[in-house]
């Protein structure tokens, strides 16, 4: 497996995922901000992408078991608080792994030195609501809970070696999960009961296995392009 199709793959895959959100944010300021953030991981993504092969055929024309992203980015949006878990455990794990890899000397520290400034803002953007509404009302905070909560089970694959990546992983792991235990105790909320790294209950997108929405998600996203092959705009 690619490292480089690894990582794009999730940055395709939560990308799309957040462009869900257009039309349908809380807030006007929501909608722009989510685009945004989905705008930064396309970008990344075709730059991976690049480094493999052609990056339509890659986004495009490959079948549901060739994707290789971590199964959490696939997990539908849920409410607003669902997709604010979801982003504050992926963009934790991703400026870190990219602050790891910038520090090194692989084919991707130019990337990740890039990458790792607009990574930042994910993360805060997705700390912020996550103090917003772990610390707000009653609903609020109940919603945030259960988001975090429902996502669990899928953040341990993260930490699982990738061919080709070199980063420490069990220094990755230990450096999330204090941050994301600070920002939960911050947000009055508590890490999630489930098995500790090695036995967690999720996760072998890596692998190529995918749960449910996933394959309907990748129809809608492949479906403009599949029904006009070789079409220019």
């Amino acid at each position: 497996m690619s490292a480089a199709l690894a990582l794009g793959d999730d940055a395709l895959v939560l990308s799309h995922r957040l462009g869900e959100w257009a039309g349908h944010a809380p807030v006007l300021e929501e909608e722009v901000a989510l685009a945004n953030i989905a705008l930064d991981l396309l970008g990344q993504a075709r730059i991976l992408f690049s480094l493999v092969g052609d990056e339509d055929e890659l986004a495009y024309l490959r079948e549901e078991r060739a994707f290789r992203n971590l199964q959490l980015v696939e997990q539908p949006n849920g409410d607003f608080a669902h997709t604010i878990a979801r982003q504050l455990y992926f963009s934790t794990y991703q400026l870190f792994l990219y602050e790891q890899l910038a520090a090194g000397k692989s084919a991707f520290a130019p990337l990740a030195a890039k990458a790792v400034k607009e990574v930042a803002y994910h993360q805060d953007h997705a700390e912020h609501w996550t103090l917003r509404l772990g610390d707000g009302t009653a609903e609020s905070r109940a919603r945030m809970r259960q988001g975090c909560a429902a996502l669990w089970k899928f953040t341990g694959e993260m930490f699982q070696p990738v061919e080709g990546l070199d980063v420490d992983h069990q220094a990755l792991e230990a450096r999330w999960r204090d941050a994301i235990g600070e920002v939960l105790e911050r947000a009055t909320l508590t890490v999630p009961e489930g098995p500790r790294s090695g036995a967690w209950a999720a996760g072998a997108g890596r692998q190529g296995l995918h749960t449910e929405p996933f394959g309907r998600m990748l129809a809608e996203m492949q479906h403009l392009h599949r029904s006009h092959p070789g079409a220019t705009w």
